[in-house]
């Protein structure tokens, strides 16, 4: 039986979260879907986060290698909160680097990120989200589509 954290995932389950560098939410929700990675995302001020919905024994690390290959220029954080104990690795290019202490990600996190790991705050708790979950191809694309267009413009 797969564990999971989907939107009504009970307090204190296990959770995986990986932290990108990336703006918004949108975008990195239309990446994991056309990557077939079913995530929740919700935008921080460090960077939008991906919150797992699939975290049976492997499958955070399956997403974080899709999420670091999609995002193949800039590395991205696995952080899994299981039975009580938090385990942090970095990605990069679709591998694992090295672990990572889980305090120093705690040590100036923002309150939406240090809510997420110490299971005070629900993902659907917060402003933003967007689910990877049922977005088509098509919708993805563009979403992506309009994302590089915004950003072009800004510079």
């Amino acid at each position: 039986m797969s564990e999971s954290t989907g939107p009504g995932a009970p307090e204190g389950g296990t959770l995986a979260l990986v932290l990108t560098q990336v703006a918004e939410a949108g975008p990195l929700a239309a990446a994991c879907a056309l990557a077939k990675v079913e995530v929740d995302a919700a935008p921080t001020p460090v960077g939008a986060v991906a919150v797992c919905r699939r975290t049976a024994r492997g499958e955070p690390e399956q997403a974080a290698e899709a999420i670091s290959r999609l995002l193949s220029n800039t590395p991205v954080l696995l952080v899994v909160r299981r039975d009580g104990a938090l385990v942090a690795s970095r990605w990069r290019g679709g591998t694992a680097a090295d672990e990572v202490a889980p305090g120093l990600l705690l040590d100036g996190a923002p309150p939406e990120l240090e809510g997420l790991l110490v299971g005070t705050v629900a993902v659907t708790d917060l402003d933003g989200v967007v689910s990877s979950v049922g977005l088509s191809r098509w919708r993805a694309t563009r979403m992506l589509a309009s994302a590089a267009r915004a950003a072009r413009r800004a510079r």
